[in-house]
């Protein structure tokens, strides 16, 4: 199989699946995983693809092509912000009751955890995020020890993506984690529309001693086709009163705390 065969082959599995690992990339096609190593290194250059820890995942352009689509059809986070204020406002007060002084938290991206970064002002605490509306509300406030995580700039989102911001969790070691997604599914799968963010999601998962997930009542069961964990892989999971209480009784029975804000 010629070399440009075996990167149309690889495309194509991530246009089904998402994400793939380098093992399961080299037994499907039949090489060897330095092979798929220096094939993703090339596709990830192209943008083709976004290079991920042990694998890959479809880059923005990839995930429109599949979906037949433009990027621009994702919506901005300047209109996903103005969305259900009341709601993430409400879990934000919650969430900082969590946090103790000096401790190190990762904020994952979305409208919520900024709600939290901005009750974060005047506090002794490390933030560590790959956020740029965190970088924003807590860039001037000398209180906040604050860690960018490096990576591709993805502009639509705000965020940094990519093998760099992965490559720079693996150096993390932090007391929580306060994780978004865009669905709770009723079989309690954690989950997330875009390719690119749910293995830097996992990744943060790896960092905390507590992942604490925040979901309003519109997640459950929300949108997104990606897993990125299960109930039973949180410490504690706020949200609102319109959750489903099913979904909810799972987290329970997994062991998770429940905070309804």
């Amino acid at each position: 199989m010629t070399s440009r065969k075996r990167h149309a082959k690889i495309v194509e599995s991530l246009r089904s699946t998402g994400v793939a690992s380098v093992r399961e990339l080299a037994e499907n096609l039949q090489v060897s995983e330095s092979t798929i190593r220096r094939d993703l290194t090339l596709l990830d250059r192209n943008g083709e693809l976004v290079r991920t820890y042990g694998g890959a995942a479809l880059s923005l352009r990839g995930t429109a092509e599949a979906a037949g689509a433009d990027t621009e059809k994702e919506i901005p986070f300047d209109v996903v912000i103005s969305r259900d204020e009341a709601l993430k406002d409400a879990m934000a007060e919650e969430a900082v009751k969590l946090i103790e002084d000096d401790s190190v938290i990762v904020l994952d991206i979305g409208t919520t955890p900024l709600a939290i970064a901005r009750r974060l002002r005047g506090r002794s605490v490390t933030v560590i995020t790959s956020s740029l509306p965190v970088l924003d509300e807590l860039r001037d406030d000398d209180a906040v020890r604050l860690v960018m995580l490096g990576g591709v700039l993805r502009r639509n989102y705000q965020s940094l993506v990519g093998s760099l911001t992965e490559q720079a969790l693996r150096q993390v070691s932090a007391d929580l984690l306060f994780l978004s997604c865009t669905g709770v599914r009723p079989n309690g799968h954690v989950v997330d529309n875009m390719a690119v963010e749910a293995p830097l999601k996992q990744a943060m998962i790896e960092t905390a001693g507590k992942v604490v997930l925040v979901a309003a009542e519109t997640k459950f069961p929300g949108t997104g086709s990606l897993r990125v964990c299960s109930l039973s892989d949180l410490d504690v999971l706020i949200t609102t009163s319109g959750a489903d209480p099913n979904t909810l009784q799972l987290c329970r029975e997994a062991d998770g705390k429940v905070i309804l804000a």
